[in-house]
């Protein structure tokens, strides 16, 4: 067996060799660990600085801003005798106080299952510009039917002239 004083002698023998390779080895680790911390700290910072960023200027995907005026133009079936109609959807909206389901719909088995906060497609989507198909009115007649036949029940319920529905000129303009 060996004595007590041989084995502290490889102890601190083996302690030397270790410590002074592990030693550098730590001083390595300790240069190369913050620089890549720093690095990846850095990275996550921008990461998510651009996200909050990003996320504050752009709409969510299943957002929808409301625009102030629509342009209703049907120069697509080479058919525009009267000229476009300019729609104020914001006065609709805001300073006449129309519910968003009085215009927007989707019908199934004859009911408006559309709701508000629900996803508005253009007019354009459902009703073909040139035309009807069954239920489903061309785009033209669509608009007619809404427009007009929400004006003449302003004029009719309110007595008021204000919401034009016969003279075409008072809505289109060449």
């Amino acid at each position: 067996m060996f004595e007590i004083h041989e084995i502290i002698l490889y102890i601190s023998v083996f302690k030397k060799r270790f410590m002074s390779v592990n030693s550098r080895e730590t001083k390595m680790i300790k240069k190369q660990i913050p620089l890549s911390f720093i690095k990846i700290l850095a990275i996550l910072v921008v990461s998510v600085s651009i996200t909050i960023i990003a996320a504050n200027f752009l709409p969510a995907s299943d957002e929808q801003e409301m625009p102030e005026n629509i342009i209703l133009d049907q120069v697509m079936c080479g058919k525009n005798h009267r000229g476009p109609v300019e729609f104020s959807h914001l006065c609709h909206a805001e300073d006449y106080a129309l519910s968003c389901d009085e215009c927007h719909h989707d019908y199934v088995d004859g009911e408006n299952i559309w709701k508000e906060g629900d996803w508005i497609n253009k007019c354009i989507e459902c009703h073909d510009p040139c035309e009807s198909d069954g239920e489903v009115k061309k785009l033209k007649m669509a608009f007619h039917k809404n427009c007009i036949g929400c004006h003449r029940k302003i004029k009719r319920e309110w007595g008021s002239t204000d919401a034009p529905f016969r003279a075409c000129k008072d809505c289109h303009k060449l």
